[in-house]
């Protein structure tokens, strides 16, 4: 990775991240056995979740990723693992933990270490 054209928002290419784990996740209304031990359950929807993790990032770089997500919904490019294709979709931030930074003397900016945010499909 490095090119920047892994993970889109709004159509702005984000550093690529260090880390992508994307999740499928089933959403139940309900859920619970009956007396023969099977499941009887309310899925009312399958929903996607990216847990990015960036390795170093300037300030400038953080900037435009927490900036990118500052709207309650946005528009998210991904490769979702279920189809193996691009896939564009609505989605809301989940966590945003931006590390310490630490100043580089060689190149005079702050970087921000290990900083993670969730993505989650809306």
């Amino acid at each position: 990775m490095g090119a920047g054209n892994f993970i889109k928002v709004n159509n702005v290419s984000l550093k690529d991240p260090a880390t992508y784990k994307p999740s499928i996740q089933d959403i139940d209304a309900s859920a619970n056995r009956n007396a023969a031990g099977y499941l009887c359950r309310d899925r009312v929807a399958v929903k996607r979740k990216l847990e990015l993790t960036w390795n170093a990032l300037t300030a400038a770089e953080m900037a435009t990723l927490l900036s990118a997500v500052t709207d309650q919904f946005f528009s998210c490019t991904y490769i979702d693992p279920l189809t193996a294709t691009w896939r564009t979709c609505q989605m809301y931030v989940g966590d945003r933990s931006p590390s310490g930074a630490y100043y580089h003397a060689s190149t005079g900016d702050y970087i921000y270490d290990r900083s993670r945010v969730n993505f989650i499909v809306w």
